[in-house]
């Protein structure tokens, strides 16, 4: 079988980190789209055929409830993806968009610059259900976090599969899954976007940069195997006997 083709919606502001994480762990031909810049898939293809077995929905430093139209359209044709059965994978920011296009809800953690407030760092969450995405991972696992906001109400018939004290860090509706943490970062972004998070303060940052060692670095990257889940289970769907 030829390998997956994905639609990557890229919604970081810069995206050369973002684009080099995700081409580097996913085993696929990946099509960008910069979605704060307006760019999206084509809805409707002119022979009829979509054009992409899934979709992946990256991280962003915006917020799901701003006010800016490039979120809303985001929204609007991920809601539309999977009417259409196409596996989706958002991750952190598009995780929340996500669940936010399904019928969620999003809100902000607290005061930004707290501890319960904003999560961020090495950090462990339970498997708290069975899951293909996180088919091969311990029950507990070390994933790099960094957000402010949280899936506060989940949409419609979906069901958690990963957790921790900060709220829900998997869900799962249909095809589509959202994982709150960033299984995708190396040491690298992962020092770039702590010193980014200036309203933390010195003292803080400076904590959570002395835990990027490559001991806490090799735990998180079990939860890189999610990445191959995926595109098994894109696989698995793109295999099925189309609908009379």
């Amino acid at each position: 079988m030829e390998r997956p083709r994905l639609a990557l919606l890229n919604a970081a502001r810069s995206g050369e980190s973002t684009r080099r994480n995700f081409r580097r762990e996913l085993d696929a031909d990946l099509a960008e789209f910069s979605v704060v810049d307006g760019q999206l898939p084509p809805e409707s293809p002119a022979d009829g055929q979509i054009p992409y077995d899934g979709v992946v929905v990256t991280g962003s430093r915006s917020s799901t409830y701003d006010d800016e139209q490039w979120i809303d359209d985001a929204c609007e044709w991920v809601r539309a993806a999977h009417d259409r059965g196409l596996p989706i994978l958002g991750v952190c920011f598009g995780h929340q968009l996500l669940a936010r296009a399904l019928g969620g809800t999003v809100e902000a953690m607290g005061a930004r610059d707290t501890d319960a407030g904003f999560e961020i760092g090495y950090r462990t969450v339970e498997r708290t259900a069975e899951t293909p995405l996180l088919a091969g991972l311990n029950d507990e696992f070390t994933v790099f976090t960094t957000h402010g906001d949280t899936v506060s109400e989940l949409p419609d018939g979906a069901s958690v599969f990963a957790e921790n004290e900060y709220g829900v860090h998997g869900f799962r509706v249909g095809d589509a899954f959202g994982v709150q943490f960033h299984p995708e970062y190396d040491q690298e972004t992962a020092r770039e976007v702590t010193r980014g998070k200036e309203f933390l303060g010195e003292e803080r940052i400076e904590h959570v940069l002395s835990g990027i060692t490559q001991e806490n670095y090799a735990s998180a990257c079990e939860a890189k195997r999610l990445f191959d889940n995926f595109t098994d289970h894109v696989d698995a769907v793109r295999a099925e006997p189309a609908a009379d």
